[in-house]
This record gives C-alpha cells, structure tokens and sequence, in this order.
C-alpha cells in the first residue's frame, strides 16, 4: 500500500515505513498526480482534500492529525466511498492552555479585574469543556452558549448567544467551522457585546467577520487572535488592533500532536488491519510531556498570570508572529511545542 502524508505532521517519520511506501510532501504541495496510486492520506488542514485532488485515484481513507474537518469536502468523499478520520479533541487541553496564558496576560496588561468576572464559552465541545472546568477552577462564573448540546440535553444549564453576549466580560469561542458558525461573529454579534469585553478566537477564523470586528474594535477591552480568515495571508489592519496576536497555535502542545498523530496512525492501521499500529502512541523519551500541576490556591490574579507566563510566556509568540507576519507557515511548521498546564 501507498501512503501520502504531510511532512510536517510530527512523531510520524518511521512509523509506517515498515508496513507501507509512504510519501511526505509539504501539505500545501500535495497533488493529485502524487495520489494517482495512494490508498491513504494523512493530512492537516493545509490539504483541501476534494475532488480536485482526488477524483480518479485509488485514495480510499483519509486521516486528518486535527480537529477540524473543514479542508475537506465531506459530502463529496462519501458519496465516493472515501472513509475520513479526524482527531476529535486532539490539541482541547493546549487550546485551554492558551486561553488562559492569553487571558491573564492581557489583564494584567490592561489592569481587567477577572476576580468572579463571567466567562462566556461560544461552543461547549472538547475544547470548551476544558475551558470550562478550568475557569470554574479560576473562580470565574461560567456562561455556557451550544445550541446542538442544549437541544440534546435540555436548556439548563445553557444559554442563548444573545444573553451570553450581553452579560459576559470575556467571550471565547470554541465552535467549529460549517455553515451554521462561518460569518457567526458578525456586526450584529459585536453590538450586543458589552463594552470593555474580552474577545478571543480560537476556534476557526472563519468564523468571525474580520471587518465587523475592527469596526467593534474600540468598544473591546482587550482582543486575542489566533485563527484567521485566508491563512496564511493574514489582515495586517487586524492583527494591528490585537493584544494578542498568533499564527494558529493555540493547539500546539507536545500533547496535542502526540494525541494527533496517534489518533490519524491508528485511524489508519483499524482501517488497513495494520494490527502493530492499532495502539500506537509516540514516543520520546528525551522530553518530560506529563502535564504540569498548577497550584492557584489562594493565589491573586496577579500571581496567577505570573504562574501561566511562566508556563506559557504567550507574549513570546506574539512577538515573533507580529516580527514577520507573512512567515506564518514558518511559524506553525519550526513551532516549539510546549507542555500542557492543568488545576487540580
């Protein structure tokens, strides 16, 4: 069998090579000529796997090393009988990692009380559950906004966008990107914010207009981006305005691309009956990845941002991302992961 993968998944190289022919390309080079004789893709979201891709080859599975399914054409690869695999929850507790890194770093910039500020999460899935249990651990109060899980399981508990807009101090979104979410943010979003808010994305850009957000600028107390409308060609005018601004990082935890990789291997292996690889989970032993333990007991909101900047000096990538822009795929592709924090 014939497998493509994109060469800057990690923990992947040697993986299959004793089972396969496998092919690493940049994910953006990947062609259709290079899939003519593959059975197998796997992917990051820099691949748009449809049918000018794959249309007259022997793909039959794809494997995406990420959450999101929105560089593939769903529809079409079912109706072509073409398996897709994503890494549901993969990069949730990096993504939760820097939402607080950020957080915290900005108010104390900015001097924003967070002491039982509410905290409202647009998207209550893998990632805003994280969110969620760790703001309860910060003392936050929680607002909760995810129609599909409200109609589920009932509204308590949950709460509608506009109420969450209108009562929260900071609002993070968590949603994925698909027709019900793209454009979500949008003028009519931002009026119903409270002045002084604070606005973090990082979910998809896609979902929020970025000129309704630069008109809605002035009336945001601090604003933190980390996904963009048309990556890697980013709005300059907007990361201008940011108080935080990164190249679609926020996942990238040493844990979050060992769960990736070894959720997208054994995607594989299940489907090809690789049985040695069904279990497989990256090793490396020359770096300590057991998350670390964050005692904020008792702890100010000062000492407690001192303690994520430690762990995760956000202000660090901010820098260097607004140095160079336009090297954004340099930035995520050289990136230095970084290990995962948690609250007991």
């Amino acid at each position: 069998m014939k497998i493509i993968a994109d060469v800057n998944i990690p923990f992947l190289k040697g993986v299959f090579e004793p089972y396969a022919e496998i092919l690493y390309k940049d994910g953006r080079e990947i062609s259709r000529e290079d899939c003519l004789d593959a059975d197998a893709l796997i992917t990051r979201t820099r691949t748009r796997c449809d049918a000018s891709l794959l249309e007259g080859t022997k793909v039959r599975m794809i494997a995406t090393a990420t959450i999101g399914t929105d560089h593939i054409d769903l529809p079409w690869c079912h109706a072509q009988g073409i398996d897709v695999f994503n890494a549901e929850g993969c990069n949730s507790g990096g993504v939760m990692d820097y939402v607080f890194s950020a957080l915290y770093g900005v108010a104390a910039r900015k001097k924003i009380p967070l002491q039982e500020a509410k905290l409202g999460i647009v998207g209550v899935g893998h990632v805003g559950k994280k969110v969620e249990r760790m703001g309860r651990k910060l003392g936050f109060r929680i607002l909760r906004c995810d129609p599909p899980r409200a109609e589920r399981e009932g509204p308590e508990g949950f709460c509608t966008l506009d109420e969450l807009l209108a009562e929260a101090q900071v609002v993070t979104l968590h949603v994925p990107l698909d027709d019900t979410t793209r454009g979500m943010a949008d003028e009519s979003f931002f009026e119903k914010m409270r002045p002084g808010a604070v606005f973090i994305n990082a979910a998809r850009g896609e979902v929020v207009d970025e000129n309704a957000l630069l008109h809605a600028r002035p009336k945001l107390g601090a604003l933190v981006v980390d996904t963009w409308c048309n990556e890697p060609a980013v709005n300059e005018h907007l990361l201008a305005e940011c108080d935080i601004a990164t190249p679609h990082i926020a996942g990238y935890s040493y844990q979050g691309k060992q769960n990736g990789t070894a959720m997208a291997v054994q995607a594989v292996a299940r489907h090809f009956g690789i049985r040695d690889l069904e279990h497989f989970f990256p090793e490396t032993e020359d770096i300590d990845l057991h998350p670390i333990l964050i005692d904020a007991v008792g702890k100010s909101q000062g000492e407690i941002a001192s303690i994520l900047q430690y762990n995760y000096p956000i202000f660090i990538d901010d820098f260097m991302f607004r140095t160079d822009p336009r090297g954004f795929e340099r930035l995520r592709s050289q990136y230095q992961y970084r290990r995962e924090f948690y609250i007991e």
